[in-house]
Formats: structure tokens, sequence, C-alpha cells
């Protein structure tokens, strides 16, 4: 294997003590909280999570067990988890938008000791998920009515003394994936992954992190995405890490970091594209662009309105980027990068990079990568941070690895000659017609994304004479269908012309029969959408599969549902 060895003092817990040494006087975390904004230097950091290791200990749980984190992102999320560390547990991060039944679910199958809890939407029914008797321990900000609060921890327990360490192959967190299908399972992780992915950074120049680097941290750090991007490489090179507050202080909070890396799921940078395209229609931004004596002023208000004006890396992973978004932000003067990655390895087997940047692909193995694609098309890795095994469950360890050793990844793709590569779709979302024929989803998304006006897409059709598209148009535009008939028959007339244009592209057996636009907003508590924002399939097929004989009996290319 193409690798390199992780040195015992670049695993975790050996770098933030060196930090703690080294730059005690500097700023690691900053929180703002209703107003306000709070920070933390590497000494206050330290001392906070060896007050929570030490309270940990003296709970009495044997080594290695597992300690629950339910809350949103925050900087006592961070420190609980290198307090967990310290005093030798392993973390179990649980999505703060899951239902109480999953959390519950999470809890129980991990077999957490104890569970942290911090800012919640709904805690009244997120209560429900902490299982009997479970100690817990409440961030401050949050409405938790539990026993044990962090303050007074912090104002009642001694610091835990020394610098205990863990090997590199001891377990570091379980990390139980969102799943697009089926029940999630906890994968297994150790110090090991979150020594490599950094290293291999370092290894990358126009990737790596320096120490006095800013990272904005927003999406859930239950996801193995957030795990590496931030908090790996936060512990690793000693950077600053920002927080956001709320939905509404994003933008506010992102402006406060001014990021040199910054990572979004795809539909993020669309809803970033739309929030621009509502404050100046897409025409006359173009027409702003080409001109030389305002284009480039207003380029650079946009990219400093965002709060991008001193990043070195963009980029967008968890789904298919349209084409058409990549070129657009190209054009404004970001250049994104496309990455791919799952739960399994870190989060980290192929990228892009600026300056060698191939839209369409997801790049070249990350450097310790070893790639392959399968006779059936399936892409295979193996890396020296692929997971340990999946938690309890030693017959889906197996049958995620082939015999001779590489992760299964469970998607299909294809190496160009130049060693990019390009996803596309999943083994198992391929479904087959009533004609017998298989039909690969995916690529057809895409194609519909790169006309635009698409905020979701899903293409189904199982069993079926011929696939079919749902379509959940942007916010604006589902508000002026509403208000404007005007806009709706225009609307119809565009995605008309698209599915004709878009069939004439396809081979017979792909061709859509017609598009859906629905009014309903595909979300994670409609559970259309995973936690990384990608659509869950089996929720939207069995929530519209009723319908679509109703819809092909209108014998109509675009047909209106909800509106």
């Amino acid at each position: 294997m193409t690798g390199f060895a992780v040195d015992e003092k670049d695993l975790p817990l050996q770098r933030l003590y060196r930090w703690e040494r080294e730059r005690s006087k500097d700023i690691h975390l900053t929180q703002p909280l209703a107003g306000t904004v709070r920070e933390w230097t590497w000494a206050q950091t330290m001392d906070e999570a060896r007050r929570i290791a030490a309270y940990l200990r003296s709970r009495g749980f044997e080594p290695g067990s597992r300690i629950g984190l339910y809350s949103k992102n925050s900087a006592w999320w961070l420190i609980a988890d290198y307090a967990i560390w310290m005093a030798g547990y392993v973390s179990v991060p649980i999505f703060p938008t899951l239902t109480p039944n999953s959390v519950h679910n999470i809890l129980e199958h991990s077999e957490s000791r104890c569970c942290f809890v911090g800012r919640i939407d709904n805690w009244e029914a997120a209560r429900r998920g902490i299982p009997d008797g479970m100690p817990t321990v409440a961030f401050p900000g949050t409405s938790a009515d539990v026993s044990v609060r962090w303050e007074n921890v912090i104002a009642q327990q001694a610091p835990l003394e020394g610098n205990p360490v863990r090997a590199a192959d001891d377990l570091a967190t379980l990390i139980y994936t969102s799943g697009t299908t089926g029940q999630p399972k906890g994968v297994m992780h150790t110090f090991q992954s979150f020594a490599a992915v950094p290293h291999g950074m370092e290894a990358h120049p126009a990737i790596g992190l320096y120490a006095n680097d800013r990272l904005f941290c927003y999406l859930a750090l239950a996801h193995v995405g957030e795990r590496m991007v931030i908090e790996a490489n936060a512990v690793h090179v000693g950077a600053h890490v920002y927080f956001n507050d709320t939905l509404q202080t994003f933008a506010e909070d992102l402006r406060r970091a001014r990021p040199h890396l910054f990572f979004a799921v795809p539909r993020l940078w669309v809803q970033f594209q739309l929030g621009i395209f509502a404050r100046m229609p897409e025409s006359e931004l173009r027409k702003q662009f080409d001109n030389p004596t305002t284009g480039p002023a207003l380029k650079r208000q946009i990219i400093e309105g965002f709060g991008f004006d001193q990043c070195r890396l963009l980029g967008g992973s968890g789904a298919t980027m349209p084409p058409s978004v990549l070129s657009w932000y190209r054009e404004l003067g970001l250049e994104l990068v496309e990455g791919y990655g799952l739960t399994e390895n870190f989060a980290c087997c192929a990228t892009n990079v600026p300056g060698d940047n191939v839209i369409g692909t997801v790049g070249k193995p990350f450097p310790g990568v070893d790639l392959r694609v399968s006779d059936a098309g399936e892409i295979q890795m193996r890396a020296p941070w692929v997971m340990k095994g999946y938690f309890r469950d030693p017959e889906a360890t197996r049958n995620a690895f082939t015999e001779d050793g590489w992760l299964k990844t469970g998607d299909k793709g294809a190496l160009t000659a130049e060693g990019r590569l390009i996803i596309t779709g999943r083994i198992k979302e391929i479904f087959k017609t009533a004609k017998g024929k298989y039909v690969a989803p995916a690529p057809i998304e895409s194609k519909i994304q790169l006309g635009g006006s698409v905020e979701a897409v899903c293409v189904t059709g199982a069993d079926r004479p011929q696939p079919i598209a749902l379509i959940m148009l942007p916010a604006s535009l589902r508000r002026a269908v509403r208000h404007e008939s005007e806009t709706k028959a225009q609307i119809e007339a565009s995605f008309a012309k698209r599915l004709e244009e878009l069939n004439r592209l396809l081979d017979p057996h792909e061709r859509l029969e017609f598009f859906v636009l629905v009014a309903d907003e595909w979300t994670q508590d409609s559970g259309h959408l995973t936690s990384t924002l990608k659509i869950k399939r089996h929720s939207i097929e069995t929530n519209y599969g009723a319908f679509y004989e109703r819809w092909s009996a209108l014998h109509r290319p675009v047909v209106w549902h909800g509106f």
C-alpha cells in the first residue's frame, strides 16, 4: 500500500498536550451564544477537558466505555470529546436532528454508559431518547433539566493530572452512519484515523493546513466529514475553530471566522448561489460580471460578503455537485473542489485540489490511498484510516471488505487515463424497470440539475414502464408558483422543454415519462433528507409511490403535486 507511518507524537492526545504546553495563550475556540462571544485559549480548553475527564473517571466506568455526545455543535462538544479520549473512553456522537427512537437505539446499541447533552431544538421530545437511568451532563446554554451541569463540574472537580495517552489502534469513536437506506451502523475509527488523514493533507501542499489557520464548524460534528475536516485537522495543527450559533446568525458567524478552509454539502452551495440570485437576477448579475468596470469589484464584494476572502480551499462532498454550480463559482473567482469519501474511510478517498481541478470528477486518490474499480464497477480502496469495522456486527464487517482486504464502498465509478475518479452512482440504487432494463438514477439526476432551478431531485421508477423524476424547486420558485399563475405557466413550459432535450440524451430505457414538481419541502424532519442533505430514496418513493399511476394517467410532461 502507498502509505506512511504515523508517529506517536502525531496522535490526537499527544498533539493536544503539545498545544497546551507550547501555545497555551493562543485562542483555540470561539463560541457565539445569544449575542455574546466567548473564547477559550489552549490552556483554558485543556483545563476544562481535564476537569471533565476527571469527572468521567470518578464515575468508575471501565476503560473503553462508550460516552454519548448528543448536541448541536459547540465549543463544549469538542472539549467533551477531548475529555472522553483523555479519560480512556470512546465518544459516540449523535445527530441532534434524530428522532428520540433513533437516539435511544444508538445509545442502547453502543452500550453507552453516560451522555453529554447540549442544545436540541425540542428537548421535551428529545429527552425520551435518553434511556432511563443513564447519567447525563448538560452543556451550558441548554435547557436540558438534568442533574449534572457542565458548569458545576468545572467549578467543583479538580483537573486530571498527567498526560494519559492512547495507542494508535485504540478505538476513539463510533460514528453512526446517517444512511440513505436501512438501519445505521456504528463505524469504528481509531486514533490512527484522526492522525493519518491530517498527515496525508500535509503530504499534499495544495490542501495542507497551518497553525494559525481558522476553521468554521457548522455541519454536524456527528458526521464523519466535520470530524475529519474540523476536529482532526484542528487538533493536528492547533487551528482556531469558530462555531455557528444559529441559522439566523450563520452569515455573521461565517464572516467573523473568515475561514482558510470551508466545506459544504452541494445543496448548501446551491442555496448560497440562489441567495445571490434573489438579490440580483442571474441575467443582470452576468452582465455585471462581464463588465470590466463593475465586474471585479462586484465579485470581490460577493466573496467578502460570504466571508471567503481568506479561503485557500473551498470544497464540496457528500453528493454530486451540479457542474453548472461549480462553473458559476469559478467565474465568481472561487475554485470549488469536489472530494469523495464515506464514513467507513473517514471521509477521505479522492479529491480535486486548487490548480488541478477537473469538473465532473472527484479528483485523484488522496495521498496514502490505493484505489481500484472492480469488474462490477465498484470503487474499492485501502488506506491507513479505513474503519476497524462495524461495532457489534461482525457479519456486516466481513461483508464490507473483499477477500484480499479492500474496502467495498458500494459506489460505482471509473478511473480516467489520468487517474481521476468519476462517481457514476450507487451499486444498490440501480433499479429495474418493468421492461427488465436497469437504470442508474445518479447520472440522470446530474443532467437534470445542470439546467438550474432545481434544489433536489429523485429519479425513480422500479417496475414501471419508464422512470420518472420528482423535483423540489427552490423556495423562491415554490412561493412564486403559489401566487403567480403566469410564473407557473412559464416554469411548466421550461421544464417541458428540458424534459424533451434531456430524453434525447438518454437511452430509450432511461427516458423519463414525466417530471413531477412537488410543493413539499424535503427536509431532515420530513425524513426525505439525510443529515448531510442527501436524498433518502426509499422515504421519497414511499411517500409518493401511491400517486405514480394517477400522474401517469394525466399524460402530461410536467405534473404539479401539492400546489
